[in-house]
C-alpha cells in the first residue's frame, strides 16, 4: 500500500532547511505525494505510507521556523490583550459616566470654590503688595542711613588729606661738628 516515492528521513533532518524556499519545496514534495498516491480501487481515496508521510509532515513541522511559532503565540497575546483592552474600555467608558454625571450635580460647588478661589486670591496679591511697600521703605531707610555713613567718611578721608598735604615746619638744623 505504499507508493513508489522514495524519501530518506534520516537524511532529512541532517539537511535542515535554513529558508523559505526550502520549507516550500517540502510543502510542494508532500503534495506531489499524494497527488501521485496509487488510488484505491472503487473509491477517491489514494494509498499512502502513513509512516513516512507522518514521518515526513513531523520533519517539516521540526524545521519551521521559530519565529513563526513567535508568531503564532504573539496573535495569540494580540487577541487576547485585544479582549482585555475591549474590557477595559468599556469600564472606562462606564466610570466616564458616572463621573460626568457626578460632576454635572456638583457645577454649584464647583462655581463656589471657584469664587472663594478667586478672593484668596486677591487677599493674597493685596498683601503681597502691603508686604513689598514696606520692604521698599526698609530698603530705602537703610540706602540712606548707609549714604549718610559713606558722606561722613568721605569728609574724614578728604580732612586726612587736606593735614597730609599741608605745609609742614622745616626740621630744626642740626648744627655738624667739623
Amino acid at each position: 500500500m505504499t507508493d513508489d516515492f522514495e524519501f530518506d528521513v534520516e537524511e532529512s533532518i541532517d539537511e535542515a532547511p535554513t529558508t523559505v524556499g526550502e520549507l516550500q519545496d517540502m510543502v510542494e514534495e508532500l503534495i506531489l505525494t499524494v497527488e501521485q498516491a496509487r488510488g484505491v480501487p472503487l473509491s477517491g481515496n489514494a494509498s499512502i505510507d502513513r509512516n513516512e508521510f507522518g514521518d515526513r509532515l513531523r520533519d517539516l513541522r521540526e524545521r519551521l521556523p521559530e519565529e513563526l511559532k513567535t508568531a503564532r503565540w504573539m496573535v495569540r497575546e494580540r487577541e487576547a490583550f485585544i479582549a482585555q483592552t475591549n474590557e477595559q474600555a468599556a469600564e472606562i467608558m462606564r466610570r466616564a459616566k458616572e463621573t460626568g454625571a457626578r460632576m454635572v450635580s456638583e457645577t454649584q460647588v464647583m462655581t463656589e470654590a471657584v469664587e472663594e478661589a478667586n478672593i484668596l486670591v486677591r487677599n493674597a496679591e493685596e498683601e503681597a503688595r502691603v508686604i513689598r511697600l514696606e520692604s521698599e521703605d526698609v530698603a530705602e531707610s537703610s540706602y540712606e542711613h548707609t549714604e549718610t555713613l559713606l558722606v561722613n567718611l568721605l569728609e574724614r578721608v578728604r580732612d586726612r588729606r587736606a593735614e597730609l598735604h599741608q605745609a609742614r615746619p622745616a626740621p630744626p638744623e642740626v648744627p655738624i661738628s667739623e
